[in-house]
């Protein structure tokens, strides 16, 4: 009697609120806030702040109504695709080096208002506001919280790098969207795995077989494959994240599977998650990664659309003889040797080779960016800043409030992950080590910082969980038992008072931060003297 009256005292005083519990664990599975309307609407309200901060002023700068920065690469190309059947060349290269995918998105805006600013940026725009919707989701999810998803969709609407990538005609933001949103459906995945693993433990199904039950077909894990063909088919930096969110699939299958008491966990995965895992992540993105050649398979004029039996080949001409001649179509033998000169470009841009860039950087300064990007610069005719002499710049560059706590919040994330076991962290891990670990193998290699774009929505979503530690149980502390022998709902703790305190100063000053970097982002006529108070490091000049 005494156990009801507790129970019915917790549940009228609302001291265990269900949409705050942790991550699924049997044998009280909760797979997700059940807040829907209100997720919805702090979802909605911030990714309409996301919007007006992209969308603003969308069409400047540019450099005397062309394109800037590489914008020069991607923004002709988009254009040739809309006007010539979506066919593109770069004819001052004489070689195309990214796959057509993020080129044909940037054609969609140039077809809805022409070859200016905002057709060529209009599709980053929107992939940078989604971007934002995106990680409010995903982060409301892992976290259970509402409250921890909207502070990560702040920290990413105040982020430099995805709000510079959201106001550019380049390929990064649509890579960072395509693996962020393949990030997404494997964490939606991931708890409907466990529901279905859940339905068949309370159904008594869990020990018919010593592999444990079938989970049938997953199509947030095909959703998430689709994505990562989309993602190879901006830049091949996706098939990195292929092979990392491959592991990662798996490792959630087993650990449910472990969860919930399967007899022998590793074999039930060998046996029914890995073959289904690799047709979802490995087969369905190389089909969707050869669907985005749709107009070079068709076309007649492509780059190296028929080399088979051409003797102009440039380099190591493709036969018509031979084993592969009879088993492999010559349109996909034309795209291998077409993929393959490109590849010999990007493998040949070194330093030691003698390419060298003013603004290059290498990885090891991306985690706190140490060193941006400079992308505009004008200090000829600039007027508006009240004074003689103006400058005007875009920059990219890390919010540093955001960017430069990146050791020490890495540094609780991997405590959290392999010691804790906690999988939000190591989730996120594997997502910021797919974008930034795989660099390290090519460092002689010319490389940017714009390659770190994919690792912001990452980095934003450990930085948020780090917040949701310090903020503390959002679960009320129970007072002792009274003599009625019941639970009294107590006061918000002290504990979580000052947690609370300490994320909104954070907060404040991450937002303070990016008004501050406001005028380099977006060109604003400053002064001189302006321009370098803004320059902190000597490696950002």
């Amino acid at each position: 009697m005494t156990q009801v009256t507790d129970q019915r005292a917790t549940a009228r005083l609302g001291a265990v609120p269900s949409w705050s519990s942790p991550a699924p664990l049997r044998p009280s599975p909760d797979f997700g806030p059940t807040d829907r309307l209100r997720g919805w609407l702090v979802t909605a309200f911030l990714t309409a702040i996301a919007a007006v901060t992209r969308f603003t002023m969308l069409n400047y700068p540019t450099d005397a109504g062309t394109p800037v920065f590489d914008e020069k690469h991607y923004a002709p190309q988009a254009w040739q695709m809309l006007t010539g059947g979506w066919v593109e060349d770069n004819p001052g290269y004489g070689l195309v080096v990214h796959p057509p995918v993020g080129k044909q998105v940037i054609a969609i805006g140039e077809a809805m208002f022409g070859y200016n600013g905002w057709g060529w940026r209009f599709t980053a725009a929107v992939a940078g506001t989604v971007l934002v919707l995106l990680v409010i989701r995903i982060v409301r999810r892992m976290a259970r919280s509402t409250l921890i998803g909207a502070i990560a969709g702040i920290l990413l609407i105040a982020d430099g790098v995805t709000f510079v990538s959201s106001r550019i005609g380049m390929l990064d933001i649509f890579m960072a969207l395509f693996v962020t949103a393949a990030f997404g459906c494997l964490i939606v995945d991931r708890d409907e795995v466990r529901a279905r693993i859940a339905r068949a433990d309370a159904e008594g199904r869990i020990g018919g077989t010593d592999w444990g039950p079938r989970l049938g077909v997953r199509w947030w894990r095909f959703g998430a494959g689709v994505l990562l063909g989309l993602a190879c088919g901006t830049k091949w930096s996706g098939i990195y994240f292929i092979a990392a969110f491959g592991l990662l699939s798996v490792y959630f299958d087993l650990s449910a599977r472990r969860a919930y008491r399967v007899r022998r966990p590793w074999l039930g995965v060998a046996v029914r998650d890995i073959g289904p895992a690799l047709y979802a992540l490995v087969l369905v993105p190389l089909g969707v990664y050869l669907a985005g050649y749709w107009a070079w398979f068709a076309s007649e004029t492509g780059v190296y659309r028929y080399m088979p039996g051409n003797p102009s080949a440039p380099t190591d001409p493709i036969g018509t003889g031979g084993f592969w001649s009879h088993v492999v179509p010559g349109a996909l033998r034309s795209l291998w040797y077409f993929n393959a000169r490109s590849l010999e470009f990007h493998t040949e841009l070194t330093n030691s080779a003698g390419n060298h860039h003013p603004w290059e950087s290498k990885p090891w300064t991306w985690p706190m960016g140490l060193r941006p990007m400079l992308y505009y610069y004008a200090d000829s005719g600039v007027t508006g800043c009240g004074q003689t002499q103006c400058v005007k710049a875009v920059m990219l560059i890390g919010t540093p409030a955001l960017w430069w706590i990146a050791v020490p919040a890495l540094a609780w994330m991997l405590w959290r992950g392999l010691v804790r076991r906690d999988w939000r962290y190591g989730a996120v891990l594997v997502g910021y080590g797919a974008a930034l670990l795989p660099w390290f193998a090519t460092l002689d290699r010319q490389m940017y910082y714009f390659y770190a774009v994919p690792m912001a929505p990452f980095l934003v979503m450990g930085v948020a969980l780090v917040l949701g530690d310090i903020l503390g149980p959002a679960r009320p502390s129970p007072i002792p038992r009274s003599p009625v022998g019941t639970y009294l709902s107590a006061a918000p703790s002290e504990r979580r008072t000052l947690g609370l305190l300490a994320v909104c100063l954070y907060l404040g000053l991450v937002i303070a931060n990016f008004i501050w970097l406001w005028p380099i982002l977006t060109a604003l006529p400053i002064t001189p003297s302006n321009w370098h108070d803004h320059l902190w490091l000597p490696s950002w000049r």
